[in-house]
């Protein structure tokens, strides 16, 4: 059982947005399975899971301290290609690819989208 249904970020510029989650969720599987006019998109790979909205209230979007969107990667090649896809987009680097030795086979990539969003990908799956 998943514990979340969706995890929504924002934007500034939904048209950039849509191009930057197309490539860098592409990477790992999942693809846009839905647009809400000029409102947002939404990613997935059968169902819903990942939202880019513009905020509903006209306010700026903007990001938590220490809230991170973690993805999971089919394997480790799957995660360099997220981080590659993403810096080459323009994403700021949070944190290269590499082991994390917090979990068993946790090998992963930070970076920060362009409108700020912390972003995390993560493969469980040995070398």
């Amino acid at each position: 059982m998943s514990v979340f249904t969706h995890v929504t970020v924002g934007t500034q510029d939904l048209a950039q947005a849509r191009q930057f989650y197309d490539k860098v969720l592409g990477t790992i599987g999942l693809k846009r399975v839905a647009d809400l006019g000029e409102n947002g998109s939404i990613w997935g790979e059968d169902k819903p899971s990942f939202f880019v909205l513009k905020p509903a209230n006209g306010q700026p979007a903007s990001v938590g301290n220490v809230v991170t969107i973690s993805f999971q990667a089919p394997n480790r090649a799957a995660v360099k290609a997220f981080h590659e896809a993403a810096l080459a987009l323009g994403a700021k680097d949070e944190g290269a690819v590499g082991e994390r030795g917090w979990a068993p086979n946790a090998f992963a990539a930070y970076a920060r989208d362009l409108d700020g969003n912390k972003l995390a990908v993560y493969s469980f799956t040995a070398e």
